[in-house]
């Protein structure tokens, strides 16, 4: 149902909605004696000259849309075989199969002037050849220096250049809702764009899109392309990186999510750090959401917290003294309402010093100490890459340990070896094997490392039994030899 009313009556009201907006962009200075002295005022009423109405987000822009980059990537790989593939004569005179190339086009921020840029892992995912192109034209060829898939962040280290434009990452926990933000990107490889909208959420929890479900949602139009580019507020600071839409069509329909900018500063400093990992705090406890029936059973007024639902030994959180059935209430003074709220706050954090804690116990509230160190990698991780003619050929295995099940996210398994990698375009992948897969048995033989899982890779057998773990549940598979 359209509203008549809106053409003629409502519409009026935006200028007036745009100054208020504007008058924190351009300063106080001008709004003294100015256009906008009426604001200082207190006054309410229409723009009253053409200065008022002719106020814009444009300073903003300018600032920050010559540190936003489109990014082009690309992957080469022999991912059609042909039958011929492997005889020499045929390659001899009609060479290997033909390379297929992929592109991706998606957005990127520069946040130092040496040329770091960050997008989202999904953006370059799998690519091995990567152009970043400024807003002036200019083009760069880019490395990885760290992919981060548990948070869908990777950075990217321009090469040929100095003294790039670039944004300072802002404080995303300053954010309120209702505050004026501007997302800009490359929307469907149209060229860089510029949106505006305001803060829908600023803690937006089991989105579903990544291993760390916190999120701030906006309604600036983002749409595909969007992915990686900068979400800025009205100083031109960077308050989150873009990286998702809710839509059944593919296009925005007002609701967008952005990795904040207290995310985006953790693996950026990891990047920085060098090793190519994202070092974080390990806390050693699982946690589950609290539902109404356990906060009545546990004297809560709201059903908000993270509940400890299990330890492990000797780890950072049993060390503090935490017990199974607390409730984490908040860290370092920040609310907790579930295990997603808990576990962004505790990610940001870095490694090194220690966290404070509230928590719920027998009714009673009580302040805990957890040190912020990282998990240990006991036993070494070994990494074997496989390439005898098997399953496996293309993984990367590493040995399980607390330090590789906390960087691959895996549950409810200690035992066997951890899937780090997967080629593209080999065997494994397109068995459909994942990383973060746990390979747990090889035709009755149990891999107690990574030299195991090599050994049996290299046996020949006309038919593969494969036990492994994936999100927490076991599963058999049997693959022809």
């Amino acid at each position: 149902m359209k509203c008549t009313t809106c053409r003629f009556g409502y519409w009026s009201l935006f200028p007036v909605a745009l100054v208020f907006v504007m008058s924190a962009v351009i300063g106080p200075a001008q709004a003294q004696g100015g256009p906008l002295d009426f604001l200082r005022r207190g006054e309410q009423r229409p723009p009253a000259s053409k200065a008022e109405i002719g106020l814009s987000f444009a300073p903003v822009v300018k600032k920050a849309a010559p540190a936003v980059v489109n990014i082009y990537a690309s992957q080469r790989s022999n991912r059609t075989r042909n039958p011929f593939e492997g005889d020499p004569f045929f390659e001899r005179f009609f060479g290997g199969a033909p390379e297929r190339a992929r592109q991706s086009v998606g957005s990127g921020v520069i946040l130092a002037k040496d040329g770091m840029v960050v997008t989202n892992n999904h953006v370059i995912e799998g690519m091995n050849e990567i152009k970043v192109s400024l807003a002036d034209r200019r083009e760069y060829e880019a490395t990885l220096v760290l992919r981060d898939p548990k948070t869908d962040l990777a950075v990217l280290q321009l090469k040929g250049g100095t003294d790039f434009p670039f944004l300072d990452l802002g404080n995303s926990d300053d954010l309120e809702v209702g505050d004026l933000v501007l997302a800009i990107g490359n929307p469907f490889g149209v060229g860089q764009t510029v949106t505006q909208g305001i803060i829908s959420a600023v803690a937006r929890t089991q989105v579903g899109i990544s291993d760390y479900q916190f999120f701030l949602q906006t309604d600036a139009a983002i749409n595909p392309g969007n992915s990686g580019g900068a979400l800025v507020d009205m100083a031109g600071r960077v308050m989150g990186i873009n990286t998702a839409i809710f839509s059944r069509s593919g296009g925005s329909h007002g609701i967008g999510f952005a990795i904040p900018a207290n995310m985006v500063a953790s693996v950026v400093a990891s990047a920085r750090q060098g090793g190519g990992v994202v070092r974080r705090p390990w806390f050693g406890a699982s946690l589950q959401p609290v539902t109404p029936e356990l906060a009545e059973t546990l004297s809560l007024p709201r059903p908000v917290g993270a509940l400890v639902a299990n330890l492990i030994p000797g780890s950072p959180a049993d060390a503090a003294g935490l017990k199974r059935l607390d409730v984490i209430t908040q860290v370092d003074g920040h609310a907790i309402d579930d295990p997603d709220g808990f576990g962004f706050r505790f990610a940001t954090k870095a490694v090194g010093g220690s966290v404070k804690m509230t928590v719920l116990r027998a009714g009673k509230l009580m302040d805990l100490t957890v040190a912020l160190q990282g998990a240990p990698e006991i036993p070494p991780r070994q990494p074997m890459t496989i390439s005898a003619t098997s399953p496996f050929r293309g993984l990367t295995v590493v040995n399980n340990s607390p330090a590789t099940r906390e960087e691959f996210s895996v549950s409810g398994v200690d035992e066997g070896v951890v899937v780090s990698a997967v080629e593209a375009g080999s065997t494994a992948e397109q068995l459909g094997f994942q990383p973060g897969d746990v390979l747990l048995a090889v035709n009755g033989l149990r891999l107690s490392d990574t030299a195991a899982l090599d050994r049996a890779a290299r046996n020949r057998t006309y038919l593969w039994r494969i036990v492994y773990n994936r999100g927490g549940q076991t599963l058999t598979t049997t693959i022809g030899g």
